[in-house]
């Protein structure tokens, strides 16, 4: 399963880097594959793996802000891993194949 989400902490301060990194963090020290990009973390792993994950990046989140805006997209699709770095690959190769 992939999933890509956001936590934005609210209430708090009007900068959420120092919240929002300490629940990259957790994304990160999780072990699963994941990348982040300005707007999403996305993370790959079972339906298991990428649920408890998420719990554990809105406890860390409520630990910083009263209250967490949060938006999350899932692909679940049983039996194909590696898909957070072959999606993106199967898009270059036919921009490639594009000329682009």
């Amino acid at each position: 399963m992939l999933a890509a989400f956001s936590i934005t902490p609210l209430g708090g301060t009007d900068s959420v880097g120092d919240a929002v990194a300490r629940i990259v963090k957790i994304v990160r020290d999780s072990g699963l594959p994941n990348e982040t990009t300005a707007m999403f973390t996305t993370v790959e792993g079972t339906p298991r793996e990428v649920f408890d994950l998420l719990e554990r990046c809105i406890e860390v989140g409520e630990q910083h802000a009263p209250r967490l805006s949060i938006t999350a997209k899932f692909d679940h699709r049983p039996g194909h891993t590696g898909m957070l770095q072959s999606k993106v690959a199967r898009v270059e190769q036919v921009l490639s194949d594009l000329g682009g």
